[in-house]
């Protein structure tokens, strides 16, 4: 690669990894970014310090999704048996991630999920 085309030289780096607009504002419960973490596929359109690769889980009857991961935190939802759900991070006995493609977004218990084979 020739000199001036070299994405370490600081003109050309300030180009290629400038911000060039604002960042999306997340909808309440709809688009999968928090402050720490996004879906991948919202790499380039929300400014966070870590984008994750959706692990597909199968809901298993009775599952709910909720706001906070914990116990006792308001359900926004009564997840669909069978419905995909993405998750994005675990931690403990909770994960976080989105129903199916583009739904719900919110926290739901480790064991109400099952994963793809």
């Amino acid at each position: 690669m020739p000199l001036e085309l070299s994405p370490t030289r600081p003109d050309v780096a300030e180009r290629l990894l400038a911000l060039s607009g604002p960042s999306l504002a997340a909808e309440p419960g709809h688009l999968p970014v928090r402050g720490d973490l996004a879906h991948i596929k919202l790499a380039g359109r929300c400014f966070v310090p870590h984008y994750a690769v959706p692990m597909p889980h199968r809901i298993k009857p009775g599952a709910e999704l909720r706001v906070q991961g914990r116990p006792g935190a308001e359900v926004i939802a009564q997840l669909p048996a069978g419905a995909l759900f993405e998750v994005l991070d675990i931690a403990g006995a909770w994960t976080w991630g989105q129903l199916e493609n583009d739904g719900l977004v919110g926290y739901v218990a480790q064991d109400q999920l099952e994963p793809l084979a």
